[in-house]
């Protein structure tokens, strides 16, 4: 894990500049760059810093480069439905051993992304703990499960935002919180209720990010714990393979 913090701060800045180009590109293309936002997302490679990251913090935890997918054949069986594509996937000798996902808003439209963004962490873990529990991955023990989210740091992601509740009260925690604590609060109770084992949350703006800064704004969910997670379970399923 030498110079993390400087790998991080690469990836960063690979998410910003890439978003940048490629919204300069369609833009040229199509001659409008309103599509909004939209335009610097399609290409969908953004957020390679990061997946390039965990590959390397996998292969130095003792994986072969084979054995990690990044780019091709990450699919993996679901529960309800046929399969799913994941972003990163180590599989040793048929056995799986880890799979992240990550994910990142930028605004201005955080309402509506903020709702999909939580039905879809909830739904992917529970679709695959539910075919890991039907055996879709034997022999497989139980894998690692990541996710990983870098939010655009700006007055509407930490502006408070009100709820609505014309029936039932919502829990006192969302009252008054920002989209910033919101995902805050998604990513501790998915960690803390074990559908994930790894989570991180990072906040960037679009003019420190690229320089390469951001901020964890909770302690618990830092690249560095989700690092060591990740690494600490490499290492554990190294031991348990059979020596040569």
């Amino acid at each position: 894990m030498k110079d993390l913090g400087n790998r991080v701060r690469e990836a960063i800045r690979h998410f910003w500049s890439t978003r940048d180009k490629q919204a300069e590109n369609q833009g040229r293309v199509s001659g409008s760059r309103d599509a909004g936002l939209r335009t610097a997302v399609t290409g969908g490679k953004h957020l390679d810093g990061f997946v390039a990251l965990c590959r390397d913090l996998l292969i130095e935890s003792g994986v072969s480069e084979p054995n990690v997918f990044w780019k091709e054949r990450l699919e993996l069986p679901g529960y309800f439905r046929p399969e799913k594509k994941w972003d990163l996937l180590a599989v040793v000798d048929g056995e799986l051993l880890a799979i992240v996902e990550f994910k990142a808003q930028v605004g201005p439209s955080f309402g509506n992304n903020f709702n999909n963004r939580t039905e879809e962490a909830l739904g992917n873990a529970t679709d695959l703990w539910a075919a890991y529990r039907q055996g879709a991955f034997r022999p497989s023990q139980r894998p690692w499960l990541g996710y990983l989210f870098l939010l655009e740091e700006c007055p509407k992601s930490l502006s408070p935002v009100g709820v609505k509740e014309p029936h039932f009260a919502v829990f006192p925690e969302f009252k008054e919180a920002s989209y910033a604590q919101r995902y805050d609060i998604l990513l501790t109770k998915l960690l803390r209720e074990r559908l994930y084992d790894g989570v991180c949350l990072l906040l960037s703006s679009r003019e420190g990010g690229a320089r390469g800064e951001f901020r964890e704004p909770d302690d618990e969910l830092s690249f560095h714990k989700f690092a060591v997670s990740l690494m600490s379970h490499a290492l554990a399923f190294g031991k348990t393979r059979p020596s040569s």
